[in-house]
Protein backbone atom coordinates (compact mmCIF):
# COMPACT_ATOMS: atom_id res chain seq x y z
CA UNK A 1 0.00 0.00 0.00
CA UNK A 2 1.56 3.44 -1.18
CA UNK A 3 1.77 6.41 1.09
CA UNK A 4 -1.50 7.53 2.14
CA UNK A 5 -2.20 11.75 1.47
CA UNK A 6 -3.98 14.18 3.23
CA UNK A 7 -7.67 14.51 1.66
CA UNK A 8 -9.39 16.97 4.02
CA UNK A 9 -10.36 17.91 7.46
CA UNK A 10 -13.84 18.22 8.93
CA UNK A 11 -14.16 19.42 12.54
CA UNK A 12 -17.43 20.75 14.94
CA UNK A 13 -18.14 20.91 17.87
CA UNK A 14 -20.79 18.95 19.89
CA UNK A 15 -22.75 19.83 23.72
CA UNK A 16 -22.22 16.31 25.02
CA UNK A 17 -19.03 14.83 26.99
CA UNK A 18 -16.42 12.93 25.15
CA UNK A 19 -17.24 9.60 26.63
CA UNK A 20 -21.11 10.03 24.89
CA UNK A 21 -20.08 11.78 21.78
CA UNK A 22 -17.21 8.94 20.88
CA UNK A 23 -20.47 6.24 21.52
CA UNK A 24 -22.80 8.41 19.29
CA UNK A 25 -20.10 8.44 16.61
CA UNK A 26 -19.57 4.82 16.99
CA UNK A 27 -23.43 4.51 16.78
CA UNK A 28 -24.12 6.85 13.66
CA UNK A 29 -21.28 4.91 11.63
CA UNK A 30 -22.60 1.76 11.94
CA UNK A 31 -25.92 2.61 11.30
CA UNK A 32 -25.31 4.63 8.36
CA UNK A 33 -23.03 2.25 6.62
CA UNK A 34 -26.06 -0.46 6.49
CA UNK A 35 -28.60 -1.08 4.04
CA UNK A 36 -29.09 -2.48 -0.28
CA UNK A 37 -27.24 0.53 -1.45
CA UNK A 38 -24.53 0.77 0.43
CA UNK A 39 -23.74 -3.26 -0.49
CA UNK A 40 -24.13 -2.86 -3.78
CA UNK A 41 -21.54 0.31 -4.19
CA UNK A 42 -19.09 -2.17 -1.65
CA UNK A 43 -19.38 -5.17 -4.14
CA UNK A 44 -18.97 -2.24 -7.22
CA UNK A 45 -15.83 -1.12 -5.91
CA UNK A 46 -14.63 -3.92 -4.55
CA UNK A 47 -14.15 -3.16 -0.47
CA UNK A 48 -12.23 -5.23 1.16
CA UNK A 49 -14.59 -5.16 4.18
CA UNK A 50 -17.95 -5.70 2.12
CA UNK A 51 -20.36 -6.35 5.59
CA UNK A 52 -20.63 -5.55 9.34
CA UNK A 53 -18.69 -7.67 11.36
CA UNK A 54 -17.39 -8.05 14.86
CA UNK A 55 -17.96 -7.02 18.47
CA UNK A 56 -20.33 -4.35 19.15
CA UNK A 57 -20.02 -1.37 20.48
CA UNK A 58 -17.41 -0.93 17.83
CA UNK A 59 -13.82 -2.16 19.02
CA UNK A 60 -10.57 -3.19 17.15
CA UNK A 61 -10.96 -5.14 14.57
CA UNK A 62 -15.03 -4.59 13.83
CA UNK A 63 -15.92 -4.18 10.81
CA UNK A 64 -18.35 -1.49 8.76
CA UNK A 65 -18.96 -1.49 5.29
CA UNK A 66 -16.11 -0.33 3.55
CA UNK A 67 -14.08 0.09 6.32
CA UNK A 68 -11.81 -2.19 9.17
CA UNK A 69 -11.84 -0.40 12.88
CA UNK A 70 -8.23 0.19 13.39
CA UNK A 71 -7.83 2.41 16.74
CA UNK A 72 -10.96 2.19 19.57
CA UNK A 73 -10.20 4.77 22.29
CA UNK A 74 -13.66 5.49 23.38
CA UNK A 75 -13.47 9.20 24.05
CA UNK A 76 -10.71 10.01 22.51
CA UNK A 77 -10.18 8.38 19.04
CA UNK A 78 -11.86 6.37 16.12
CA UNK A 79 -9.77 5.37 13.53
CA UNK A 80 -11.19 3.21 10.07
CA UNK A 81 -9.07 2.18 7.29
CA UNK A 82 -10.36 0.36 4.06
CA UNK A 83 -9.18 -0.78 0.65
CA UNK A 84 -11.23 -0.91 -2.83
CA UNK A 85 -10.55 -1.39 -6.05
CA UNK A 86 -9.69 2.82 -6.44
CA UNK A 87 -8.42 3.36 -3.44
CA UNK A 88 -6.51 2.81 0.25
CA UNK A 89 -8.26 5.04 2.98
CA UNK A 90 -8.29 5.55 6.96
CA UNK A 91 -10.39 8.02 8.15
CA UNK A 92 -9.66 9.15 11.53
CA UNK A 93 -12.06 10.50 14.46
CA UNK A 94 -10.22 12.86 17.29
CA UNK A 95 -12.39 14.06 20.28
CA UNK A 96 -11.16 16.52 22.57
CA UNK A 97 -13.38 18.67 25.03
CA UNK A 98 -12.10 22.24 24.81
CA UNK A 99 -14.52 23.28 27.28
CA UNK A 100 -16.44 21.58 30.06
CA UNK A 101 -19.23 19.39 28.24
CA UNK A 102 -18.11 20.41 25.45
CA UNK A 103 -16.49 17.92 22.46
CA UNK A 104 -15.07 18.72 19.44
CA UNK A 105 -14.74 16.01 17.09
CA UNK A 106 -12.19 16.26 14.13
CA UNK A 107 -12.59 13.74 11.12
CA UNK A 108 -8.94 13.25 8.76
CA UNK A 109 -9.54 11.67 5.51
CA UNK A 110 -6.18 10.38 4.14
CA UNK A 111 -6.39 8.19 0.51
CA UNK A 112 -4.27 7.24 -2.28
CA UNK A 113 -6.02 6.65 -5.81
CA UNK A 114 -3.81 4.40 -7.54
CA UNK A 115 -3.70 4.74 -11.24
CA UNK A 116 -5.47 6.01 -13.79
CA UNK A 117 -8.92 4.24 -12.75
CA UNK A 118 -8.12 5.69 -8.99
CA UNK A 119 -7.45 9.50 -10.52
CA UNK A 120 -10.84 9.48 -11.87
CA UNK A 121 -12.38 7.60 -8.60
CA UNK A 122 -10.80 10.67 -6.67
CA UNK A 123 -12.16 13.16 -9.23
CA UNK A 124 -15.95 11.57 -8.66
CA UNK A 125 -15.48 11.41 -4.83
CA UNK A 126 -13.61 14.10 -3.41
CA UNK A 127 -13.53 16.28 -6.48
CA UNK A 128 -17.75 16.35 -6.56
CA UNK A 129 -17.57 17.24 -2.94
CA UNK A 130 -19.36 14.38 -2.74
CA UNK A 131 -16.98 13.07 -0.11
CA UNK A 132 -17.23 16.44 2.25
CA UNK A 133 -21.09 16.59 1.75
CA UNK A 134 -21.50 13.38 3.06
CA UNK A 135 -18.86 13.72 5.88
CA UNK A 136 -20.37 16.68 7.51
CA UNK A 137 -24.03 14.79 7.30
CA UNK A 138 -22.43 12.07 9.08
CA UNK A 139 -20.65 14.99 11.89
CA UNK A 140 -23.74 16.10 11.97
CA UNK A 141 -25.77 12.87 12.64
CA UNK A 142 -23.43 12.38 15.22
CA UNK A 143 -23.68 15.27 16.94
CA UNK A 144 -27.58 15.13 17.41
CA UNK A 145 -27.46 11.85 18.71
CA UNK A 146 -25.10 13.14 21.12
CA UNK A 147 -26.70 15.81 21.66
CA UNK A 148 -29.84 14.42 22.28
CA UNK A 149 -28.33 11.66 24.77
CA UNK A 150 -26.81 14.65 26.89
CA UNK A 151 -29.61 16.50 27.11
CA UNK A 152 -31.20 13.49 28.98
CA UNK A 153 -29.12 12.44 31.38
CA UNK A 154 -29.22 14.60 35.07
CA UNK A 155 -26.72 17.09 35.44
CA UNK A 156 -24.56 16.02 39.11
CA UNK A 157 -24.07 19.37 39.69
CA UNK A 158 -27.69 20.47 39.92
CA UNK A 159 -29.80 16.83 40.00
CA UNK A 160 -31.25 18.86 36.54
CA UNK A 161 -31.16 17.32 33.31
CA UNK A 162 -28.81 18.61 31.19
CA UNK A 163 -29.53 21.07 28.77
CA UNK A 164 -27.56 21.38 25.67
CA UNK A 165 -26.22 24.64 23.98
CA UNK A 166 -26.41 25.47 20.67
CA UNK A 167 -22.26 25.23 18.99
CA UNK A 168 -21.61 26.59 16.08
CA UNK A 169 -20.32 24.27 13.58
CA UNK A 170 -16.22 24.81 12.63
CA UNK A 171 -15.06 25.85 9.15
CA UNK A 172 -13.21 22.56 7.31
CA UNK A 173 -9.73 23.30 7.44
CA UNK A 174 -9.60 22.90 3.40
CA UNK A 175 -12.40 25.70 3.10
CA UNK A 176 -11.90 28.93 1.71
CA UNK A 177 -12.17 31.87 4.05
CA UNK A 178 -14.89 33.61 4.40
CA UNK A 179 -15.11 36.76 1.48
CA UNK A 180 -14.87 40.03 2.77
CA UNK A 181 -17.18 43.06 2.42
CA UNK A 182 -14.63 45.60 1.13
Amino acid sequence: MAELVFVDEHALLVAARPGETWQALADTLDRSFTGSVVEKYARVVGCVDPGPSGPRPLTEGSTIIGFRVVTAKPGAELGLAGRHRFSDYTLTFRLEEPAPGVTRIRAVTKADFPGRLGRYYRAAVIGSHGHAVLLRRLLGAARHRAERHAAAIPDPATSQLAMPHQVAPERPTNAAPPASDN
